[in-house]
């Protein structure tokens, strides 16, 4: 069982030997404008799962997707020999959902923008249902004169 901080290590450098393979040596044209967004190295370094970006159409995701699992044999290969550990892990490619998840957020959040000035209208033309001031106030006495 690795420790923590070595596991760490070896997934940095799996992040940086995967986005070199994919930019300079991969000549796939079925691969967009892909971006390796975080690789997970399991405890005991057998498996890593590599998490990426497309930024293109559904059809662009789905052929990178096809590109990087057709490729995969030689990833690892260039994996293994830039590591230098005696075991290459396992690459397991994985679409990222960060973009569709950050999407939905600003989809939210102007939607609540949207809510926030329509109660600001609605504040600016409201009235008091009875008095300005509902609480009542001890009787002040009679001036005796």
């Amino acid at each position: 069982m690795a420790d923590q901080a070595r596991a760490r290590k070896v997934a940095d450098r799996i992040k940086s030997l995967v986005a070199e393979y994919v930019e300079f040596r991969l000549k796939d044209e079925r691969v967009g404008f892909l971006t390796i967004t975080d690789v997970r190295v399991t405890g005991d370094l057998q498996n890593a799962s590599v998490f990426y970006t497309v930024f293109g159409s559904d059809e662009e995701r789905a052929a990178t997707a096809e590109a990087l699992a057709d490729n995969k044999g030689r990833i690892r290969s260039h994996v293994g020999k830039g590591l230098g550990i005696r075991l290459t892990p396992t690459l397991e490619f994985i679409a990222d959902a960060i973009p569709e998840g950050a999407a939905h957020l600003e989809d939210v959040l102007a939607l609540t923008r949207a809510r926030d000035e329509e109660l600001a209208r609605n504040r600016s033309t409201a009235a008091y249902a009875g008095e300005a001031d509902p609480y009542k106030k001890p009787a002040e006495p009679a001036d005796e004169a």
